[in-house]
């Protein structure tokens, strides 16, 4: 990940420098004694709280030094010269102090997010690039500040059935939604091994998120919901299966055009409480061919309802920056996720998760 605004850095420097520079030209040129003395004062404060402990403790030196120079600059008796070298010493000593607690507490938190981004990476994984006959790649966007993860999550996984992949979205944003993907991500990768059916892995999953919410606080039990898009492709690559539980529908994409596969019939999301709309086990598995080629588009609604300035939702279909084909699914999450970027001017309002798998082209014979 770049890092922008590399120039910063330059800045607490820039300011430290200005506030000492402001704070001279006013004591030697205004005509009352102390009139530059704030601003001399606030330089050792600027630097103790923005540069590091040996450049601050650099700048209250100086600071000092240039306080005894413009007083003795100035004819002024000891007693102002040694009350303005006391105001600037005390203050820079207590920016020393400061420098020292921010430095504490950046080390803590830089501890805080090492452990936090490894429970996160242990919750949900990266997947693999290859999965049978399919190229795999997906990207994640946080709302919460700091995060990598939040409620969106995805997993793909290699089964006796096929190739089998959900994308979800829990409710909510952020470290506290971690708890209920990673109960979704856990019953997903358990039951998919050991279930024929994406009807009864919906359900599978529906129970285990019912157990969980059961457990949890009963206003989180009773407002929680998880939207989910199981899918399935076929050990030769040919068919593909979804199995839609409230969820933004995927896309088919080839050469640059993008089809939306809207279920036939539209399903409850998951941990809702309520029964299906379709009779237990009629629940409808929407089959499409995908053709060597064609890449399938799962994302959550951070992108579906992510918005421009006036209100406009975003649509990969209407698109006009990723008409064009695209040779390795990773091109095409980097160019959605610059694209919802571009609509948005930067801003996350949601969680965005994105996945696309790939269709290789058959091996030729050898």
């Amino acid at each position: 990940m770049r890092v922008l605004q590399p120039t910063l850095s330059k800045v607490p420097w820039m300011l430290a420098a200005l506030a000492l520079v402001a704070g001279v030209l006013l004591d030697l040129f205004a005509p009352q004694p102390y009139t530059g003395l704030p601003l001399l004062a606030a330089a050792p404060l600027v630097a103790g709280a923005t540069l590091s402990f040996r450049s601050a403790l650099a700048v209250v030196c100086a600071t000092c030094v240039v306080s005894v120079a413009v007083d003795l600059e100035r004819a002024r008796p000891a007693t102002p010269l040694l009350v303005d070298l006391a105001v600037v010493g005390v203050i820079g000593v207590l920016a020393l102090a400061v420098n020292r607690l921010i430095v504490r507490q950046g080390r803590d938190l830089a501890v805080a997010r090492d452990v936090a981004e490894a429970v996160q990476r242990a919750v949900l994984p990266d997947p693999p690039r290859e999965v049978g006959p399919l190229a795999v790649a997906a990207g994640y966007t946080a709302a919460q500040a700091e995060a990598r993860i939040g409620g969106d999550f995805f997993a793909v996984l290699e089964t006796p059935f096929g190739v089998r992949m959900i994308i979800g979205d829990v409710r909510g944003k952020g470290i506290p939604a971690v708890a209920a993907v990673s109960v979704a991500i856990g019953a997903f990768r358990q039951e998919a091994e050991y279930t024929s059916s994406l009807v009864t892995l919906g359900q599978r999953l529906d129970e285990a998120l019912a157990r969980a919410a059961a457990r949890s606080d009963p206003v989180i039990a009773t407002e929680g919901f998880t939207t989910a898009l199981l899918a399935e492709v076929s050990a030769d690559g040919e068919e593909l299966s979804l199995v839609n539980r409230g969820h933004p529908p995927p896309y088919l994409v080839r050469d640059g055009q993008f089809v939306r596969l809207d279920p036939a019939v539209p399903q409850l999301p998951l941990g809702v409480g309520l029964d299906d709309i379709a009779p237990t086990g009629a629940a409808p598995v929407d089959v499409v061919r995908l053709s060597p080629g064609t890449s399938l588009l799962l994302v959550t609604d951070g992108v579906t309802e992510a918005r421009d300035k006036r209100g406009t939702f975003y649509d990969p279909v209407a698109s006009r920056h990723l008409h064009r084909p695209f040779g390795e699914p990773e091109a095409l999450v980097d160019a959605l996720a610059k694209d919802v970027g571009r609509w948005t001017d930067g801003a996350h309002e949601d969680d965005m998760a994105i996945l696309v798998v790939t269709r290789r082209p058959p091996s030729p014979a050898a």
